[in-house]
């Protein structure tokens, strides 16, 4: 069986924005343990796409566990106004919980 992680990267080579491929391949890499290749493929969907508050608190997570704590708050920051944005008030919620525990 292939590596999950080299399929959706090969996935990614032919459509390197494409959202699912980019949240599958941050997800394989936090299953093995690889945090930093986790906060880069984060970062490059929320650059490429309007995220309604779930990537900024993954993103805040990972960079939390990489000792990031500044660039933890400026994600779980970034990730509430999105999620009030779209209406999310849970999300919110869980955003300003993770903003209010970061660096703590």
């Amino acid at each position: 069986m292939e590596n999950r992680i080299e399929y959706f990267e090969r996935m990614l080579a032919d459509n390197p924005n494409n959202p699912t491929g980019l949240l599958a391949l941050a997800n394989e890499y936090k299953k093995a343990g690889c945090d930093e290749d986790e906060a880069t493929v984060l970062r490059r969907y929320l650059d490429a796409h309007e995220d309604e508050g779930n990537a900024y608190l993954r993103l805040g997570e990972v960079l939390e566990r990489l000792g990031r704590e500044d660039e933890a708050r400026a994600a779980y920051g970034e990730g509430i106004g999105k999620a009030e944005k779209f209406g999310h008030s849970g999300m919110a919620e869980d955003l300003r919980s993770a903003l209010g525990g970061a660096g703590g």
